[in-house]
């Protein structure tokens, strides 16, 4: 499915002609539902059905629940992601080739693969690999317009980090971690007291199914209306810190395996079941003092005119040529040009990925060969290395982040509810 064209044309039928003025009309494909201006086909249903089929059966353990169940779980996320994209069409967001690539090199290197043994992995599996970029293509826009839109609803003041680092969980620093696993009965805002019985009655059944054996994924999966049901209800590894008030509290008294009781939240009821839990303060950092000269292609340097002066700035580095008058001279970075190409104390995970691996390859006083990144061309030099107690600062960023997150966490499924209220929706199958 091609994501830059989200309105399709309706005609879904194509007319045969039959010898001698006969006229057959064959059916290639059917209309599943209209959503808006777009449409979902029946095709892509089935392509959905079937690889969310895969991913299930994949799971050990875990098994399908009922057809009509899991066709009416896929269908309601297909029409929330053609929702979300065309607000992302509107937004005019794209997902370019560079970051697909991106991604799915992460991809292959969490399974201990390259990238052309991920691709041959999944043909071998029946997989189409071109549909499957499609995919990650399309989570990755996903993700994009959830965080544009749902970030403009969240703000965290100054006094609420203080008061988080007040609290009893920010005096623990850094908590303890839970994996977990989520069910969901929602309520919509305005819920009746009828609705508000009949939902806890739902949530108290289900953890009895629970209870008697039957495997949280598969229930995720028949009975959630969270954004992850399909994914068996996995939530990841969360802090207490990231997760709403009342699940933090529920989920603090539960031991690995253990099953919470149902849940209120203003969203609804909700189970948790703790897969694992790991803890331990971090209380070291590992920081490199770095410093580079950065060249970018512009409108009068071509990349390969880049390629060949940053080249020429290496051999000059390598005659002896300070770095530092270097940089304040060619250098396109003028924020750190104008420092001698100083970029401070850093640390993995405030660069981008070529930037880091050549940074923690290199020996303190040696220059690297010239690299590219997104940015352009670049030389560095490690300065030195040192490790850094966790300070004021860092805390109060992770603080900050911690509170960004569980709100982020409880503004995504308002604005998922809201976003499909207010639109039109005509199931056709």
């Amino acid at each position: 499915m091609a994501l830059s064209k989200l309105r399709r044309p309706l005609l879904t039928l194509l007319l045969l002609t039959a010898p001698m003025a006969s006229v057959q009309a064959e059916v290639l494909d059917r209309i599943a539902a209209v959503v808006n201006e777009d449409i979902v086909l029946e095709s892509e249903l089935e392509q959905r059905l079937e690889l969310v089929r895969q991913q299930i059966a994949a799971r050990e353990g875990t098994r399908l629940p009922p057809e009509n169940v899991l066709r009416d779980q896929v269908m309601d996320r297909l029409i929330l992601e053609s929702i979300q994209l065309q607000i992302a069409e509107r937004q005019g967001l794209r997902v370019s080739e560079r970051q697909l690539n991106e991604a799915l090199n992460r991809i292959a290197a969490q399974n201990n693969m390259t990238l052309a043994q991920f691709r041959d992995a999944l043909v071998a599996e029946g997989q189409d690999y071109a549909q499957a970029r499609e995919q990650i293509r399309r989570e990755i826009l996903l993700t994009q317009v959830q965080q544009s839109r749902v970030n403009r609803r969240i703000s965290v003041s100054d006094q609420e980090v203080q008061n988080f680092l007040d609290s009893e969980l920010g005096q623990q620093q850094v908590q303890a971690e839970y994996r977990l696993r989520n069910i969901l009965f929602a309520l919509p805002e305005n819920a009746t007291p009828d609705m508000i019985r009949k939902a806890e009655a739902k949530a108290a059944d289900a953890r009895q199914q629970l209870e008697q054996g039957q495997p949280f994924s598969e229930l995720a999966i028949a009975v959630s209306n969270a954004p992850n049901a399909l994914q068996g209800g996995e939530l990841g590894w969360r802090r207490e810190s990231e997760l709403p008030e009342a699940l933090a509290n529920a989920i603090r008294r539960l031991s690995p395996g253990e099953i919470s009781q149902p849940i209120r939240t203003p969203g609804g009821f909700h189970l948790l079941l703790v897969e694992d839990k790991r803890g331990g303060k971090v209380q070291l950092v590992e920081q490199t003092k770095v410093r580079h000269i950065l060249l970018t292609p512009n409108e009068i340097r071509s990349p390969e005119q880049t390629r060949r002066e940053i080249n020429t700035l290496y051999q000059r580095l390598l005659e002896g040529q300070p770095f530092d008058d270097l940089a304040r001279r060619y250098s396109d970075d003028a924020a750190s040009g104008s420092q001698g190409g100083d970029l401070g104390w850093t640390q993995n995970g405030q660069m981008v990925p070529e930037f880091e691996q050549v940074m923690n390859s290199t020996a303190k006083g040696q220059v690297s060969e010239p690299f590219e990144s997104r940015f352009g061309w670049h030389i560095l030099q490690v300065q030195d290395y040192r490790t850094q107690d966790l300070g004021e600062k860092m805390l109060e960023s992770q603080a900050r982040s911690s509170i960004r997150q569980r709100k982020f966490t409880e503004e995504l499924s308002n604005w998922l509810r809201e976003i499909r209220s207010q639109a039109y929706i005509e199931r056709k199958i």
